[in-house]
């Protein structure tokens, strides 16, 4: 897997520091845990990115830049810009969620639902929602959303856990 996602979508994206393991220790970053004493390193440039996954998967474990990911969120606002079809980027980004799967489903806020990797915004009935955004938080404190509509995509990068008591 890592051998076709670099040939067929970063090579192509030209998106020279993303992959399932980065051999360029100084492109890496550190990702850190709060305690109560403050933040505690958990991974550090020589951790578990730099070392290549026992699994690789294509929905999580891929480590990149900011700039290479606003490359990808470029490629999807311009509908797939060729690399793409336009109704792949849009099975990509439609909820794929029931109203029943919605109801179950504890961890979507009001007004979300699901795509390919993510949350999507369906409406503007939850706190913070923008109907048609879509993107991802990551666990390392990592996230992205993409807002077609107005062409907008931020990319916070805190590298501070998201399960990390506050």
């Amino acid at each position: 897997m890592p051998e076709f996602f670099a040939e067929r979508l970063f090579a192509p994206l030209g998106l020279r520091d993303t992959g399932f393991v980065v051999t360029d220790r100084d492109r890496l970053t550190s990702y850190y845990r709060r305690d109560e004493g403050g933040l505690v390193l958990a991974d550090g440039p020589d951790g578990d990115w730099s070392l290549p996954p026992a699994f690789p998967e294509g929905s999580g474990g891929i480590a990149g830049t900011a700039d290479d990911w606003l490359r990808f969120a470029r490629m999807l606002l311009a509908d797939g810009a060729g690399l793409l079809s336009r109704a792949s980027v849009r099975l990509m980004t439609t909820d794929h969620l029931t109203d029943a799967q919605r109801a179950v489903g504890e961890l979507f806020l009001e007004g979300q639902g699901w795509v390919f990797g993510g949350p999507v915004d369906i409406s503007t009935a939850g706190p913070g929602t923008i109907s048609g955004r879509y993107g991802w938080v990551g666990g390392s404190g990592t996230s992205a959303h993409i807002v077609p509509d107005r062409g907008s995509v931020a990319i916070p990068l805190t590298q501070v856990g998201v399960d990390s008591p506050v």
